[in-house]
This record gives structure tokens, sequence and C-alpha cells, in this order.
């Protein structure tokens, strides 16, 4: 149960096809019948995409919906547009993310409680980090944040801001707790420090603000864009240093598993995001089991 749709061009022009359900026509018909039982999605692979797909729907009875199948960006990009309009839609989400400060979205509740608890997110480094870079290491491990902290680098993205700027300009108003990462950290001689990450919007800022403030004692700082597997897999051959955007113990649950013993886990850098379907406030249904047809 999953369709493909490629780029964000697809994915605007998917939500002008869902502009026939705004206005008064979006009060006629099921909810599944007005988005043509079509839920946005990001990308194949990411872990609330397998859960949604082999979890979820199966496990609600919801054998009529797919999965569209595109990107973080294509994504948002389907629920402005939808949301201008106020159009349906409904879309895979999780938090901390800048579409909740951006627009008024909830989550559908999950009586079934498919989609887990609360998750964590955690930095996870290549084995012999911790010998090689004693001091990356050190600041690795002691990076930890709240959602509200990475919600204001993405909206800083959100609002135009080059990730490497926004992440600057957070770290250098944030002197206190940036200086609780740098604890015990020796200068460094531009040694160079290879970070992996996905592009998603959380991830993004993360790994901007870790670069920012390894930067900031001394380190040479390679950013490198990959999917999640890569990403996984990049850490464990030890051709990336670390990440810092692995959401446990749902959504990377594969890779950990696949890779495990490959890698050091060096624990939660931020607690309680969250995971599920999400739609806007203007949407008159309050659970996934809204979904199911009478």
């Amino acid at each position: 149960m999953i369709k493909k749709v490629l780029g964000m061009a697809s994915a605007v022009t998917l939500t002008l096809g869902l502009a026939a359900c705004g206005g008064e026509e979006a009060s006629s018909g099921s909810v599944g019948e007005q988005l043509d039982y079509e839920i946005i999605g990001i990308d194949p692979g990411a872990g609330i995409m397998n859960l949604t797909i082999n979890n979820v729907l199966p496990g609600y009875g919801l054998d009529d919906w797919e999965v569209v199948e595109g990107s973080g960006a294509a994504m948002t990009a389907a629920l402005k547009k939808a949301y201008d309009r106020e159009d349906p839609i409904i879309i895979t989400g999780w938090s901390p993310h800048w579409k909740f400060n951006s627009f008024d979205l909830k989550y559908l509740e999950d009586p079934e409680g498919l989609y887990g608890e609360a998750e964590d997110v955690h930095t996870i480094a290549r084995l012999g980090l911790k010998d090689d870079h004693p001091d990356a290491y050190l600041l690795l491990d002691q990076f930890n944040w709240e959602p509200e902290h990475i919600e204001s680098v993405m909206n800083l993205i959100q609002e135009g801001a080059a990730p490497d700027e926004a992440a600057s300009q957070w770290v250098s108003e944030n002197e206190d707790l940036v200086s609780e990462w740098t604890e015990g950290v020796n200068e460094a001689s531009g040694e160079e420090i290879t970070l992996l990450y996905v592009a998603w919007d959380d991830v993004i800022a993360s790994t901007n603000v870790v670069a920012s403030a390894l930067e900031s004692v001394g380190y040479e700082v390679d950013l490198v864009q990959v999917d999640a597997g890569p990403m996984w897999a990049g850490v464990a051959d030890g051709s990336g240093d670390a990440i810092v955007g692995a959401w446990l113990p749902t959504t990377h649950a594969d890779y950990f598993a696949e890779y495990e013993g490959n890698f050091e886990d060096l624990g939660s850098n931020l607690h309680g995001t969250k995971l599920g379907l999400v739609v806007p406030e203007y949407m008159d249904i309050d659970s996934i089991e809204d979904l199911k047809e009478e």
C-alpha cells in the first residue's frame, strides 16, 4: 500500500488535485473519498513510512488507503498548499518540527498505540572515535537539548536562513547551554570530523548546530547528506564519525539492529519526540479510526 511520487513538483500537482475536495465539495463523501484514500508520506524506507504501511494501515483495517512516497520537503509543500485552501489532507508527521508552529495541526488519536510511545533522538559514534578524537567525542557525548531549542533553529531555517547560518546564530545566542557541551573539551587544531545526516528538517538543524559547536573549539566539520540506510552504514564502516539524528527505539530500529556492535550509542540527546498521522485542525476527524469506511 504505497504509491511513489517523485519530487516537489509532483507533490504540488497532487495537492492541486486535492483542491477539488476543498470548499463546499469537501463536506460531501467520506474522508477517504475526499482524499482518494491517499496519505502524504516522506522518504521511502523512513521508519514512519514502514510503520504506517506495515503496522498502522493493516492494524486499523485501512486496506483501501495508500501512502504517497516523496520527501519531507514535498510533504510540507503539499501541506502548505492544502492548508492555504483549507482542503483536507493527511500526512505522516513527527515532532519536533517547524510545521506545528506554522500551521494549526493535530495528531490523529492512535487508540491501538501502533505508533508507540515518545521516542528519543540519539547520538551514534563510530567505533574508535573516542581514541582518535577524544575531545570531539566528549562534545558529542555531552550534546543534549530540548524540543524548544531545536524548533527555534528549524524556525530560523524556515524563515530563510541557511542551515549553517541559523545554527551559528543559535549557538551564539545560547552560550550557556553550548558551554555545557564543550565543558572539558580541549581546543582542536583543525582536525576533521565527518557528520552524516538525512535531509529531515530536525536532523538538518541538529547536525548543523553540533557542527557549529565543534567548529567553535577548532574542528573542521564535513557534513555529508545521505539517506537513512547509508547514514547508519557510514558510521558502522567508519567512513563517517557520528550522527546526531538517530530516532530510537522505533524509527531507526531496523538500522540499529542491522549494525549493532559496529557503532557506539552515546545515548539520548533529545527526549519527547512523537510520530503519527497529522491533519489540520479544521478537519472534522480526531482519530485514525475515523478513516475507516462505515
